[in-house]
């Protein structure tokens, strides 16, 4: 007989949410991850003072109450609004895409002149790559300056070579206004990312450094449904082949003076620099501390051991993957959930909304299913 009624593989937010949902309740979890910390790509450790956040820069935002309103419950959340640099050819620009932009590009200083100077270089046609995608929404000296170089280390390969539809639209702002997001609420959780998840999963059993896949039929056995938030393509062998994932290296600098980089973060937009951006972390939390702590962020391809962080968004990729989903669409004791298994690429907000509409899907079932154990 089943022990719990719900076993969580992974406790990253997906994970972490669900679980939390399923224990208020009244439905017994038992989360597992492989990994030796709470919160997966969302973990932070405390370092003099500073919350660093240990898989690159996490910054929450939303314009739905709900979610807001669930966090909020687990963490107080500071007024963090997300301005990030970007330095091409030895000059800072700002982002996103707005009239700071422009002016610093073009020293244009009414919106009509901005539109002006990107109609005359737009891409005239059916984009048939990215470059072409790009060159259609923005021009060529936005594309050249702050696009094209980003875009080869991001994902190990020329504009030219990816796929139009990987940017359906680029954002053009022609106000003043360097906040990245749109949304209602923004902000970071207040002692870091990994306090947060700690209340969230408080008097849930929780077992780290522990791989499913490694004793499934054990895990399986544990628990009535399953809710998995791992590679859907490792889960299933790689039977249809290996879907691609970008991955990242982080360098971890401590510099002794009280501010390094003026900004939380700074995206380097040429090819000067392999690295794709710094990271700042005491900006995000105004953390007072003599020294300072500096990330540099290293796109990879996703090698066997290492973590993969961005779905390969290519045809052939989409194509693989709706085969890995007809199969688990058929498994009705396993739920599959997050960005790994859902193959797309998730702000931290979509990911909990999602948990908490399969979780409320869930509820809708027979009570005799849901009935705790």
């Amino acid at each position: 007989m089943a022990t719990y009624d719900y076993l969580i593989v992974g406790c990253g937010l997906y994970g972490a949410t669900f679980a939390r949902l399923a224990c208020d309740a009244g439905l017994s979890c038992l989360v597992i991850d492989k990994r030796p910390h709470l919160g997966g790509n969302c973990h932070t450790e405390n370092r003099h003072g500073i919350n660093v956040h240990t898989y690159g820069a996490h910054i929450f935002h939303t314009s739905n109450k709900a979610v807001w309103d669930f966090v909020h419950r687990f963490a107080d959340f500071n007024n963090y609004i997300n301005s990030p640099k970007a330095l091409s050819n030895g000059r800072l620009y700002s982002l996103p895409f707005n009239m700071n932009t422009f002016y610093e590009l073009w020293q244009v200083q009414t919106p009509e002149q901005a539109r002006a100077r990107i109609e005359e270089q737009r891409f005239q046609g059916e984009p048939a790559n990215l470059e072409e995608q790009a060159l259609s929404l923005v021009g060529s000296d936005i594309y050249t300056t702050l696009i094209r170089d980003y875009t080869k280390k991001q994902w190990g390969r020329h504009p030219r070579e990816l796929p139009a539809f990987i940017i359906k639209r680029l954002p053009l702002r022609f106000t003043f206004n360097n906040n990245y997001f749109n949304d209602r609420y923004q902000g970071i959780p207040i002692g870091g990312y990994t306090a947060m998840f700690e209340r969230m999963l408080a008097g849930i059993e929780v077992r780290l450094n522990t791989d499913y896949l490694e004793n499934r039929n054990f895990f399986d056995n544990l628990a009535r449904k399953v809710v998995y938030t791992g590679c859907i393509d490792e889960f299933f062998h790689h039977s249809y082949g290996q879907l691609e994932y970008r991955s990242l290296d982080f360098e971890h600098d401590i510099h002794e003076h009280e501010n390094h980089q003026g900004n939380a973060v700074v995206n380097y937009c040429d090819d000067s620099a392999p690295y794709t951006r710094t990271i700042e972390h005491k900006h995000f939390e105004n953390s007072q501390s003599d020294v300072t702590v500096v990330t540099r962020e290293y796109p990879q391809d996703c090698t066997p051991g290492r973590i993969p962080y961005y779905p390969v968004n290519s045809e052939q990729n989409q194509k693989t993957y709706s085969l890995y989903k007809e199969i688990a669409s058929s498994m009705p004791t396993h739920i599959f959930g997050g960005r790994l298994s859902e193959y797309k690429y998730m702000d931290m907000h979509v990911v909990i909304e999602s948990a908490m509409n399969r979780f409320r899907s869930e509820r809708k079932q027979s009570a005799a299913d849901l009935l705790p154990l």
